[in-house]
């Protein structure tokens, strides 16, 4: 038994269904599913029965719930008493990212905590991808990662912001509004180079969504890329937030929309206080820029 089959399982009483909990957590269902069962092998008993298309409790797995629910509240409260220390003096916080996430903690996150918590050192642990952000926690090789959601179910994750991808083209580019995904096939785009981490994450997403542009450009000079744009070489599909100036361009959103939750991720175990600090410090800015974009 660990903590985080009871996480999944007084999650999975709370929402009524296994999917539900795991969107919560994001977590993959499956994992949720399977670390539920694993833990109804080990007490021999069934904790969840079938209701409709969710599950209830069933008269054990009300009395584990209740339990689960006494257990994750002391440790959480354990937890608290490590905040007796001496303001992370010294301390230095280590960060995984991917390479289109680093600019969201350089440029955004790690100047703001820094004017708080001078005295912590931040250093960025570069990833060429996701899995390699979730090896890089589980090695201990980072205490913190910032990635896409949702991860696999061994480690713990924390919502930060949703993110849109959007198309930058030239003006004259003659395309419906918003941009259906058809419209992607064949069209001519400035792509990351081939065997980049952000080239793998875009083939990604264009495969998901079933278009196959042209090569334009393919170049990881990204402060080019919307010269090349504007230049008329080709389009440009990249996340909203990451570009700097898009005037004289045409910013459009496509039809359904492309969009990614990006989290923060640590292992099951207790952050030293530092981390704590950066993870409340990252959900308290999240919360201020979805009061600004939704007063």
């Amino acid at each position: 038994m660990n903590l985080r089959q009871l996480r999944y399982v007084v999650a999975t009483a709370d929402h009524g269904t296994m999917t539900s909990a795991a969107q919560a957590l994001y977590v993959a269902q499956p994992a949720l599913s399977r670390a539920v069962r694993e833990l109804e092998r080990e007490l021999g008993v069934e904790l969840f029965a079938r209701s409709g298309r969710g599950v209830v409790l069933t008269a054990a797995g009300e009395q584990v719930v209740r339990q689960a629910r006494i257990a994750l509240d002391a440790v959480d409260a354990i937890e608290e008493l490590s905040v007796a220390r001496a303001n992370g003096r010294g301390a230095e916080l280590r960060i995984a990212t991917t390479s289109s996430l680093e600019p969201e903690l350089t440029g955004r996150l790690i100047p703001r905590f820094a004017r708080d918590q001078p005295a912590v050192r931040v250093r960025v642990v570069r990833c060429d991808g996701r899995d390699q952000v979730a090896a890089a926690i589980r090695a201990g090789r980072a205490d913190l990662a910032l990635t896409d959601l949702p991860v696999p179910g061994d480690l713990s994750a924390h919502p930060f912001e949703q993110r849109e991808v959007v198309l930058i083209s030239p003006p004259n580019l003659k395309v419906r509004e918003p941009v259906p995904l058809t419209a992607l096939d064949g069209m001519r785009l400035v792509l990351p180079a081939r065997g980049s981490a952000r080239r793998a994450e875009l083939d990604t997403m264009l495969e998901r969504i079933g278009a196959r542009p042209v090569a334009a450009v393919e170049s990881d000079e990204r402060g080019s890329w919307l010269g090349w744009v504007r230049a008329g070489m080709g389009s440009l599909m990249w996340y909203r937030n990451q570009l700097d100036d898009t005037e004289g361009l045409a910013v459009r959103s496509f039809m359904p929309p492309i969009t990614r939750m990006i989290g923060l991720v640590h292992a099951h175990r207790q952050l030293p206080p530092v981390a704590r600090d950066f993870l409340a410090f990252a959900k308290e800015t999240a919360k201020e820029a979805r009061h600004r974009d939704h007063p």
